[in-house]
């Protein structure tokens, strides 16, 4: 395929997508608010307005799952070397927030100040800091190897 084709290709599906986020938005922005009485709420919670946005949202998660596993497999027989390399990144990213999410957190609702009707389980909480703690490490391992690789190439040398 030709690359002004490609790239024409890529623009009408990038903004194909951009509009169909923005117009599933609209749909949901206009809905009702709290204010709204509760059969107004449970109207549109089972219309067509939120179910489109819900199953656009869905389909798009599905989807972006399916080109990056596609994407994987592609790379995985066209360089096989830095494929594994970034799969064992993922397995260790995901053996960091196994111990983290093991080993527990000390926030609870209460030290967290949530208020009354905001109260979460603390499955919820443990998860949600591994995750946090895990995005910290990441970062901190890749601004780390950042700093370091223009002294690691010399040291090869």
């Amino acid at each position: 395929m030709d690359t002004k084709k490609l790239d024409l290709f890529m623009n009408i599906v990038k903004y194909g997508l951009a509009i169909g986020g923005v117009i599933t938005f609209l749909l949901v922005f206009r809905g009702p608010n709290m204010d709204s009485t509760v059969a107004e709420q449970e109207t549109f919670r089972e219309g067509t307005s939120l179910g489109m946005a819900v199953n656009y949202t869905r389909y798009l998660i599905l989807a972006s799952v399916i080109i990056v596993l596609a994407f994987f497999v592609m790379h995985l027989i066209t360089n096989t070397k830095k494929t594994v390399l970034s799969i064992v990144g993922i397995i260790a990213a995901g053996i960091v927030y196994l111990i983290l999410w093991a080993s527990g957190t000390t926030d609870t609702n209460e030290s967290l100040r949530l208020l009354e009707d905001v109260q979460v389980e603390p499955a919820t909480i443990v998860s949600t800091t591994a995750g946090i703690y895990t995005a910290v490490i990441g970062v901190i391992v890749g601004v780390v190897v950042w700093i370091l690789s223009p002294f690691m190439g010399r040291l090869r040398k």
